[in-house]
């Protein structure tokens, strides 16, 4: 369903099932809380009253869905909507901190997970465009002897292959005690993340399909690296967050557990066991997969940027936007370079999306100029409640992550 940063299961679950349930959005569980404010508030120029009326009626059935998404069981959630009006309005419903029972705040700040990977594919791209990287090229030419496992080699690797998940490299995740009902406090180099999936075989052919791997994008790390001479973290600003003005989005230092305030708390558990606060969490455990902080705001600004021809060439973003099926994964959707077109009942919709311990999320931009992200603060398995079978748990998680994509559903199309 996935394709966003998921670290493994619980090491106790089969590990074939244990990488399936993984990329569903970990194995955890929590209690449902009860529902919070909900609140919003709107900005732009005055529009004439056609557009109001529709504007109104639109945020009344997107209240509607986030109240619902919070009687599922999710303690919390935020919405950024830039609707066919033109005008931003932000939203929020449920639990933000239970510890002091305050509802979210509008358009705070949360991590972003796997959206991160759209900003590291932007900045190769851009060097790409630079001609200081090719796409087609090996990335043993790039980081030679690096990217070497027992049956897969970097001279048959290219850059395009890892940016779309056609490499085979194995999710280093699978093989770390990084399930997502843990609280990681470890900081990790980029070198330590990828060492056990160098142990492992290819879990395909390279080149033969498309399969999610976080490693993929730990190795378009290091080659930003190579290739500026700088921190990926320090590369990425520069050219992707500074370049679009985002003043809500940073690249934090590995070891630096802060999230700004105003945030949304987020939480997670074993299953069984109470929620408990996962927000100030080592985010070195994702490295160049999933580092980056925004806010819902920010990160629409980002998408609108991106697809709007703001961050490369025309040829470099027509390379982020060819899409291939990857029949199982999440419906609906079609892979790019790092970038994904999902479609939802209104037309296609362009983003990617993120889970990590404590968050959820999804969004993206459409080809008229609206833009949606929505954040909760739990993933969709840390409602489970008990441990069924692996396929009931599958399930579960999968409906939960569907009611997300609804009120995404909602907040664009109706």
């Amino acid at each position: 369903m996935s394709a966003h940063f998921q670290p493994a299961a619980r090491p106790n679950v089969p590990s074939k099932r244990r990488r399936r349930l993984s990329q569903i959005a970990g194995v955890t569980a929590a209690g449902v809380l009860t529902v919070g404010g909900l609140t919003g508030c709107a900005t732009g120029d005055a529009s004439d009253a056609k557009a109001e009326i529709g504007a109104a009626r639109n945020e009344i059935a997107l209240q509607q869905a986030m109240r619902t998404l919070v009687k599922s069981g999710f303690p919390g959630v935020m919405v950024s909507v830039k609707g066919k009006d033109g005008k931003t309005r932000d939203y929020a419903a449920g639990v933000g901190d239970r510890e002091t029972g305050e509802a979210p705040p509008k358009n705070g700040y949360m991590r972003i997970a796997s959206n991160t990977k759209t900003f590291v594919a932007a900045t190769v791209l851009q060097l790409v465009g630079e001609g200081k990287v090719k796409l087609d090229e090996p990335i043993d030419t790039y980081l030679p002897g690096v990217v070497k496992g027992p049956d897969w080699d970097g001279e048959n690797i290219t850059v395009r292959h890892l940016l779309g998940h056609a490499s085979g490299i194995p999710d280093y995740t699978g093989f770390m005690d990084a399930g997502t009902g843990d609280i990681p406090l470890t900081t990790y180099t980029a070198e330590q993340l990828l060492k056990p999936a160098l142990k492992a075989k290819a879990a395909f052919p390279v080149g033969k399909k498309r399969e999610y791997s976080n490693t993929n994008y730990v190795i378009a790390g290091m080659l930003i690296e190579k290739i500026t001479g700088k921190p990926v973290g320090e590369a990425v600003t520069e050219r992707v967050i500074d370049r679009l003005g985002l003043k809500q989005t940073s690249w934090p230092e590995p070891g630096d557990r802060n999230v700004p305030r105003p945030r949304m708390e987020g939480y997670t558990a074993q299953i069984g066991e109470e929620l408990e606060n996962v927000t100030e969490i080592d985010p070195s455990i994702s490295g160049a997969a999933g580092m980056v902080i925004s806010t819902p705001r920010d990160l629409n600004r980002f998408f609108a940027g991106l697809v709007g021809g703001k961050l490369m060439p025309a040829a470099q973003l027509a390379e982020m936007r060819r899409t291939v099926e990857a029949p199982g994964s999440q419906p609906d959707t079609v892979f790019g370079l790092g970038l994904d077109k999902i479609t939802l009942s209104c037309g296609p919709l362009w983003g990617h999306g993120g889970d990590i311990h404590g968050y959820e999320s999804r969004g993206g931009v459409t080809p008229d100029g609206r833009e949606v992200t929505l954040v909760v603060n739990a993933l969709p398995s840390a409602l489970i409640k008990k441990r069924p079978s692996m396929e009931a748990m599958e399930k579960e998680a999968m409906q939960k992550h569907q009611q997300v994509m609804d009120v995404v559903d909602t907040a664009i199309c109706k």
